[in-house]
């Protein structure tokens, strides 16, 4: 899922150098979405892994 962040955030960058605004603006809404979905699924899977210990 970080992998997919990041694609989504270099689309952003490349888009934004060649003046697709609109096409950047989407690409880095996703890229924040995805990349807080990942935080949230490795915080909670850290925890279940403390408590199984």
């Amino acid at each position: 899922m970080l992998h997919y962040a990041a694609v989504f955030f270099v689309i952003a960058l490349i888009a934004a150098v060649l003046g697709f605004t609109g096409i950047a603006a989407g690409a880095a809404e996703i890229a924040k979405v995805l990349f807080f979905v990942f935080l949230i699924v490795f915080v909670v899977t850290l925890i279940m892994g403390l408590i199984r210990r």
